[in-house]
């Protein structure tokens, strides 16, 4: 698949494991009523949103080659979306919280290919193509809003999670798939829409990755900008969504100041939101992002980090205080006096040094794991990072010399030194040992029959953070999950009703009016496709001010389907976008 798919100098730039959950978008597969969906979504938010966007909505939708008649081509979208700096992937709905925000990074948007049913028109629990390009798209060209969302990429994906974030996130983006989906049935819905509902209320603690999400939701996704009385939209969820985008302007929804209060307010995808925060400018999200940064494991480091990424159960990395990097699965940390004075990972682990790694220290020489101590010797002040050759000769640290060396929490390393790496300014940071054994009191840790031991050299943990130091040491971080959007089924009777849709759009597009032609389609909609809506407003569009016994009939029509209580909205705000009264 991955050989059909055209990248440019951007895409390029995305590491290998991130490639995965790319997919070539399904062009042929939208059918002339899906592109139908598209042009009414668009009429009707260019033409409301130029009032109530904000001021970089109309102007962005120019600059990412968004057109409000066919659904964008993300080969078209990428030709123009380069000369901003950014580019578009197509991916299948949603994908894991780090992966979305790592494309982000990258200054990729994620764009998923599926576009919502007409039954879900106004608004979606899954994101499509409308969400994604209509809406993100545009407000990536206020080159303020671009930065954040690349630095909200770049520290998110860095955010840990907890074990239950990735059973949300499989349990949200089932429900996603199955309400969409016009062949689900509803005893399915309603046992994912449960599940949500009790994962919702046993998540315990939230993690960084669950604050930082409320962040981005309300922000990138249901971010107003400008003051509390008359705020203007800037959030692509809202910038997508015909009826939230009028209906969260009204008194009936809170408006509330955006602080790092935030990211402890949770959200349900499945409902509108009953409470918006309003931002004064771009720059104060960057403040606040830069705020929670500061509280998040990634610049607090620590025991209370090494905790965070055991609870994880994630690929996720320690940074120590002499750069070096320590990736992989963490499962035990021992302490003393509130700090960490030994860090251990299970299975696969690399080592890196400036996100680079360790020559020699990848995956395949550690595939079984990882320990060091942490801290300071015992009863020294000077830290071995902070040694100079003399000094570490002076307590028996040089090759070839078998030591014993006591650590502060009584983490014990005897052995025969082989050799040491350091860094470009000179200071050690790994320290390779043979014959070697490591103790925590009567605990044994290492053995010599294990072979060499590698002794990472860190007074302190200053960071730690989700996912590997180095790009390049795991190939298959990240999970696709199993639970992939089907193909929808359609019946004869769907596609005959697409052909109609295309005849319509190939007269509209050619500017033919044929009135006899456009009456037979309208008197078969009558007959076989009663709850169609679109259709005959696409074809009162055309007959509108031609005087004819059909512009008439059709109206007529229309007015009958409006007493339906779910067409009213939408076929009123149709008909005033053609009379030029929305």
């Amino acid at each position: 698949m991955m050989k059909t798919i055209k990248f440019n100098e951007i895409t390029n730039k995305l590491p290998i494991h991130l490639h995965k959950f790319i997919v070539k978008q399904p062009y042929k597969s939208y059918t002339a009523q899906n592109q139908s969906v598209w042009r009414y979504v668009m009429r009707l938010n260019i033409h409301f949103l130029s009032k109530v966007a904000d001021k970089s909505y109309i102007e962005g939708l120019k600059k990412a080659g968004i057109s409000e008649d066919t659904i964008p081509k993300m080969e078209g979208m990428n030709r123009i979306l380069k000369a901003i700096g950014w580019a578009a992937v197509s991916v299948d709905g949603f994908i894991p919280p780090n992966a979305f925000m790592e494309f982000q990074a990258y200054n990729v948007l994620v764009i998923a290919s599926d576009i919502r049913t007409l039954e879900h028109i106004e608004y979606t629990p899954a994101p499509d193509i409308i969400h994604e390009a209509a809406g993100h798209a545009p407000i990536i060209a206020n080159p303020e809003y671009a930065e954040y969302l690349r630095r909200f990429g770049e520290i998110g994906s860095k955010a840990i999670s907890s074990a239950k974030d990735f059973e949300m996130y499989e349990a949200i983006r089932l429900l996603s798939i199955l309400k969409e989906n016009p062949n689900a049935n509803s005893d399915d819905i309603d046992k994912a829409q449960q599940k949500v509902k009790e994962l919702q209320k046993n998540m315990g603690k939230l993690s960084e990755m669950a604050q930082i999400r409320n962040l981005h939701w309300w922000t990138v996704e249901y971010g107003l900008i400008g003051n509390l009385k008359n705020p203007k939209i800037y959030g692509a969820g809202l910038l997508s969504s015909i009826g939230e985008s009028k209906w969260c302007l009204t008194n009936k929804v809170e408006k509330v100041p955006y602080t790092i209060k935030a990211a402890t307010q949770n959200f349900d995808i499945t409902k509108p939101q009953p409470q918006l925060f309003v931002t004064p400018n771009f720059t104060h999200l960057s403040f606040i992002l830069e705020e929670f940064a500061n509280k998040m494991a990634l610049r607090t480091g620590g025991l209370e980090g090494a905790k965070k990424l055991i609870s994880s159960k994630n690929l996720g990395t320690v940074e120590l205080s002499t750069g070096i990097q320590v990736s992989g699965i963490f499962t035990n940390v021992i302490s003393a006096n509130n700090k960490p004075i030994y860090i251990q990972t299970t299975g696969a682990t690399a080592l890196a040094c400036r996100d680079k790694e360790l020559i020699g220290h990848g995956v395949e020489y550690h595939k079984d794991g990882f320990g060091s101590p942490i801290g300071k010797l015992k009863g020294i002040n000077l830290a071995i990072e902070d040694m100079f050759p003399k000094d570490l000769e002076v307590y028996g640290i040089y090759e070839g010399k078998k030591t014993s060396l006591l650590f502060e929490g009584d983490i014990k390393v005897e052995g025969e030194v082989i050799t040491g790496k350091r860094d470009l300014r000179g200071k050690i940071m790994l320290i390779s040992f043979k014959n070697c054994t490591v103790t925590y009191n009567e605990t044994i840790l290492f053995k010599p029959e294990w072979g060499i031991y590698d002794m990472a050299v860190g007074k302190e943990i200053i960071a730690a953070y989700a996912g590997p130091a180095s790009v390049n040491s795991f190939k298959n971080t990240g999970e696709i999950s199993k639970k992939i959007t089907p193909k929808t089924v359609y019946s004869k009777k769907d596609l005959k009703l697409h052909k109609l849709y295309k005849k319509v759009a190939k007269m509209r597009k050619n500017g033919i009016l044929d009135i006899d032609i456009l009456t037979s389609i309208f008197l078969k909609l009558k007959e076989t496709y009663q709850s169609d809506w679109l259709l005959p407003l696409e074809i009162y569009e055309m007959v509108y001010n031609s005087n004819t016994e059909l512009e008439l009939a059709v109206l007529n029509y229309l007015t009958q389907l409006k007493n339906r209580s779910r067409y009213t909205n939408l076929i009123e705000r149709g008909l005033n976008l053609i009379l030029k009264n929305e």
